[in-house]
Protein backbone atom coordinates (compact mmCIF):
# COMPACT_ATOMS: atom_id res chain seq x y z
CA UNK A 1 0.00 0.00 0.00
CA UNK A 2 1.00 3.59 -0.43
CA UNK A 3 0.08 6.47 1.80
CA UNK A 4 0.98 9.71 3.52
CA UNK A 5 2.07 10.16 7.12
CA UNK A 6 -0.69 12.00 8.94
CA UNK A 7 0.93 12.13 12.39
CA UNK A 8 4.18 10.87 13.92
CA UNK A 9 5.68 11.30 17.38
CA UNK A 10 9.44 10.58 17.29
CA UNK A 11 9.60 10.23 21.08
CA UNK A 12 7.22 7.27 21.10
CA UNK A 13 7.33 6.14 17.42
CA UNK A 14 3.53 6.33 17.43
CA UNK A 15 1.71 7.70 14.45
CA UNK A 16 -0.92 7.39 11.75
CA UNK A 17 -0.68 6.92 7.98
CA UNK A 18 -3.52 7.59 5.53
CA UNK A 19 -3.90 5.15 2.63
CA UNK A 20 -3.89 6.67 -0.86
CA UNK A 21 -6.58 4.36 -2.21
CA UNK A 22 -9.13 4.07 0.59
CA UNK A 23 -8.29 7.23 2.56
CA UNK A 24 -8.37 5.01 5.66
CA UNK A 25 -6.16 5.91 8.63
CA UNK A 26 -3.90 3.17 10.02
CA UNK A 27 -1.97 3.32 13.28
CA UNK A 28 1.70 2.33 13.08
CA UNK A 29 2.62 -1.01 14.63
CA UNK A 30 5.36 -0.97 17.28
CA UNK A 31 7.82 -2.52 14.80
CA UNK A 32 6.78 -0.42 11.78
CA UNK A 33 10.24 1.13 11.27
CA UNK A 34 12.32 -2.01 11.94
CA UNK A 35 14.62 -2.73 9.01
CA UNK A 36 13.67 0.54 7.31
CA UNK A 37 15.92 3.37 6.20
CA UNK A 38 13.59 5.61 8.20
CA UNK A 39 14.36 6.49 11.79
CA UNK A 40 11.85 9.33 11.86
CA UNK A 41 8.83 10.22 9.79
CA UNK A 42 7.43 13.65 9.09
CA UNK A 43 3.87 14.75 8.46
CA UNK A 44 3.07 14.63 4.74
CA UNK A 45 5.84 12.15 3.92
CA UNK A 46 4.95 9.55 1.28
CA UNK A 47 5.61 5.93 2.26
CA UNK A 48 4.75 2.38 1.33
CA UNK A 49 3.55 0.02 4.04
CA UNK A 50 1.85 -3.27 4.72
CA UNK A 51 -0.83 -4.18 7.24
CA UNK A 52 -0.33 -6.73 9.98
CA UNK A 53 -3.05 -9.06 11.27
CA UNK A 54 -4.33 -6.36 13.63
CA UNK A 55 -4.81 -3.81 10.84
CA UNK A 56 -1.79 -1.74 11.86
CA UNK A 57 0.70 -0.23 9.41
CA UNK A 58 3.99 -2.10 9.38
CA UNK A 59 7.02 -2.64 7.13
CA UNK A 60 7.29 1.08 6.37
CA UNK A 61 9.50 1.80 3.35
CA UNK A 62 10.42 4.55 0.94
CA UNK A 63 9.74 3.88 -2.72
CA UNK A 64 13.47 3.88 -3.46
CA UNK A 65 14.53 1.18 -1.01
CA UNK A 66 16.03 -1.98 -2.54
CA UNK A 67 13.09 -4.14 -1.50
CA UNK A 68 10.94 -2.07 -3.88
CA UNK A 69 12.79 -3.54 -6.87
CA UNK A 70 15.41 -0.84 -7.45
CA UNK A 71 19.11 -1.56 -7.43
CA UNK A 72 21.19 0.07 -4.72
CA UNK A 73 22.83 2.16 -7.46
CA UNK A 74 19.46 3.89 -7.98
CA UNK A 75 19.21 5.02 -4.36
Amino acid sequence: MQGVVKLFDPATNEGVVTSDTSRTDYVFADDALEGSLFRLLRQGQRITFELNGRGQATTVRAGSEPDMGLSTADI
